[in-house]
């Protein structure tokens, strides 16, 4: 039985061998001109893999990329760069993202992930000249003051245009577009949207900044982005609002500590009532934020309550220090 097992082994070697010897008579044929007829059963066998070599790597219907260190503002929680497509497709090109979609006016996820996983948007603005009058597509904005049409006060170069659809898609860890919509024309869409990812940035370096001191620190914006026309209706006694209010240039909000969501100021110096000195906290952590990150200084106020709403703290990141 011994030996009729080894004598299996030795014509199994064989036959082994004699088939190696094929394969490179073959393949030495082909080298040297032979035709492709002689190789075809060749070709037809799978080539050995060794155990040990590298595999290649699979790629996705969209390989996830790396979203720009930058990109995240200071705060390490923005989801979207917001620009005009022209900017937008300089800063893909400067940090070597490669895109095959067109940077059309809209949102665009172009499979930039952040190192947490979330994905990252890029959101091209419709530009400005294509507001007609007063109205853009049904949407009523007015006109922006013709006192200033340079620097800070200029009209914005573009405009983000939400829909029912897009209308929940983050901006940070923390908002959405909704967040900063205007309060009016509810029933009428696309609403028009100005927005500065620099704000955005430093709610969220407030909001952080109150979760370090281990107070509430989920904010709610009361009031973000204010068309020409919607501003118009509170300037002056009608509702205090400024003339040339931060608010119709998308980097001014006010925002209160709501963190168990009953639409008012949480009770941020414990002392059991909600007034302009829970304001006055929130407005204290915002000079912290300015004094750490210079870049985000702007105005900032706290309010007291009145018949319509509870305290607040105005927040803008203007250029310069403003207090009133």
């Amino acid at each position: 039985m011994a030996l009729r097992k080894r004598s299996a082994r030795a014509l199994f070697l064989s036959l082994l061998l004699a088939a190696v010897a094929v394969f490179g008579f073959v393949a030495a044929g082909l080298a040297n001109g032979g035709s492709p007829a002689e190789g075809k059963a060749l070709a037809s066998m799978p080539a050995a893999v060794p155990a040990d070599a590298a595999q290649p790597a699979v790629a996705g219907p969209s390989a996830a990329r790396a979203v720009p260190a930058a990109w995240l503002g200071y705060s390490g929680r923005l989801r979207a760069v917001i620009d005009t497509p022209a900017s937008l497709e300089a800063q893909l090109v400067a940090d070597s993202i490669q895109s095959a979609a067109e940077l059309q006016p809209g949102l665009h996820d172009l499979g930039i992930v952040t190192p947490d996983g979330d994905p990252f948007y890029v959101v091209s603005l419709l530009p400005y000249e294509q507001k007609d009058g007063k109205r853009l597509n049904g949407y009523y904005v007015g006109n922006w003051p013709e006192k200033a049409t340079t620097g800070r006060y200029a009209p914005p170069a573009g405009f983000i245009e939400v829909t029912p659809e897009n209308e929940s898609t983050p901006v940070s860890q923390s908002f959405k577009l909704q967040d900063f919509l205007t309060h009016d024309q509810q029933g009428v869409w696309p609403k028009v949207l100005v927005l500065k990812p620099k704000l955005v940035d430093k709610l969220e370096l407030i909001s952080a900044a109150l979760a370090e001191r281990g107070l509430p620190s989920h904010l709610h914006v009361m009031s973000g982005f204010r068309t020409p026309q919607y501003n118009e209706q509170g300037v002056g006694p009608k509702g205090g609002r400024a003339s040339m209010s931060r608010h119709m240039y998308g980097d001014a909000s006010d925002v209160f500590v709501d963190e168990n969501g009953d639409g008012v100021m949480d009770d941020l110096n414990g002392d059991g009532r909600t007034t302009v000195a829970d304001a006055q906290v929130l407005f204290h952590v915002a000079e912290s934020v300015e004094a750490a990150h210079p870049d985000l200084i702007g105005g900032l106020s706290p309010y007291p309550s009145n018949g319509v709403h509870g305290p607040f703290v105005h927040v803008d990141t203007r250029g310069f220090k403003a207090r009133w």
